[in-house]
């Protein structure tokens, strides 16, 4: 066997600077933004897991638990063995493999669409959405118009920026107000689109999607969705909030994560053929971008492939949402009612939310913090995310360790 040498090297970079940068160093305001971001709790890091702990975890987003299904397991190992570890190039160029294909053909015919494109995150494949379907055309007299409810996730929000930045009009209403969206989308004669999330990361409320839709036929706009939290939580059969009743709608169009419920990685567009087309002829992010890993791709293929076989997993994660929401409520906390696999619970400030998480996690149960910018509404926040293999047990414990450790 190969002899891998893993002893550390050092970087052949000059040693750190102890001190604060000279005030005329074109990066010392970086000091000066982290002593702010400290005073105001908000200091980050990563923190490296090992593979298995012991501990209950609703922190992270496999909503099925799926991420170490054996089956899911065993096609990203196969796919890596058939197709090697990387995509190796754009998929424009090099990188696509039969695997992206039958993965988007797969994929586009559980949720009811024509078509769909897979991209190598749910982020890219969202600015990809945006950007290539509100960037202004050359024979257009009157820029595109791009109306976003003001809770979408910052992916949406980034793509709107750019697509901004190029010359399009960008509108926000107050989140989940169909109304006031179509207040916005009234008058003018350009291009339009109606964007939002269908459930919201933060709370893990759904919108009312059918009312969009109805909004965004009535002003001749595009409706765009980012199902993201729905897809395999929502829906017959998991098969998201736009799923049932809009998949295979001309007008509409769907972005997808493949890294929750399905437990892989990477993101999707569906729509129909020329939508698809469309963005696989001009999105940025899939022209440029390499391709999604063949392991990526053969994991969220056979994680689609064990939902449809067991779409009884959809209604489990609800279900034990249900019961950690109404468990917190009866224990006085101010935990929100879930529409899909998210429950948040309010805490008093970043601070207080920031120590009881640790707290949380020291007794072996792992949740996630939410503290500004992330959340939209300045409030920081507990957040849980149900999976479909809790029991009745971890739901206790869970209860248990959440209010013991409560601030205050």
């Amino acid at each position: 066997m190969e002899h891998l040498d893993t002893a550390p090297r050092p970087w052949p970079l000059r040693a750190a600077r102890t001190g604060p940068l000279p005030a005329d160093h074109p990066l010392a305001w970086l000091d000066g933004a982290a002593e702010r971001r400290s005073r105001a709790g908000l200091t980050r890091r990563t923190v490296p897991r090992p593979p298995s702990e012991g501990l209950l975890d609703l922190a992270g987003n496999d909503y099925l638990g799926l991420m170490r299904h054996p089956r899911v397991v065993a096609a990203a190992a196969e796919a890596a063995h058939t197709w090697g570890a990387g995509a190796g190039g754009s998929r424009l160029v090099t990188g696509d493999t039969e695997l992206h294909g039958e993965l988007e053909r797969e994929l586009a015919a559980f949720h009811g669409s024509e078509a769909a494109l897979v991209f190598s995150s749910g982020y890219t494949a969202n600015l990809a959405m945006v950007t290539a379907l509100a960037t202004p055309t050359a024979d257009e007299a009157e820029p595109p118009l791009v109306v976003c409810d003001q809770y979408n996730h910052a992916s949406l929000i980034d793509a709107t920026r750019l697509a901004k930045a190029a010359g399009s009009r960008v509108a926000v209403f107050p989140h989940g107000d169909a109304d006031r969206a179509a207040g916005l989308l009234s008058g003018g004669a350009g291009r339009r689109l109606l964007l939002s999330d269908t459930v919201f990361s933060v709370d893990g409320d759904l919108t009312d999607v059918s009312s969009l839709a109805e909004v965004a036929r009535t002003h001749r706009a595009a409706l765009l969705l980012d199902d993201a939290h729905g897809l395999g939580v929502v829906g017959p059969g998991g098969r998201g909030a736009a799923g049932a009743e809009l998949g295979g709608a001309d007008d509409v169009v769907v972005s997808v994560t493949l890294s929750k419920s399905l437990g892989a990685q990477g993101g999707a567009v569906l729509g129909s053929r020329r939508v698809i087309r469309h963005l696989m002829e001009t999105a940025r992010t899939f022209v440029f971008d390499t391709g999604l890993a063949p392991a990526a791709a053969g994991a969220a293929l056979a994680a689609l492939r064990v939902l449809r076989a067991e779409p009884e997993r959809a209604e489990a994660v609800r279900s034990r949402a249900r019961e950690l929401s109404e468990g917190l409520r009866a224990r006085g906390l101010s935990a929100s009612a879930p529409d899909a696999a998210v429950v948040s619970v309010l805490a008093p400030s970043p601070e207080a939310a920031v120590d009881w998480r640790a707290a949380c996690l020291a007794d072996g149960v792992r949740v996630g913090c939410f503290r500004p910018p992330s959340v939209p509404d300045g409030r920081s926040r507990l957040r849980l995310t149900a999976g479909a293999t809790l029991d009745n047990t971890d739901i206790r414990r869970v209860l248990d360790v959440i209010t013991t450790n409560r601030p205050g």
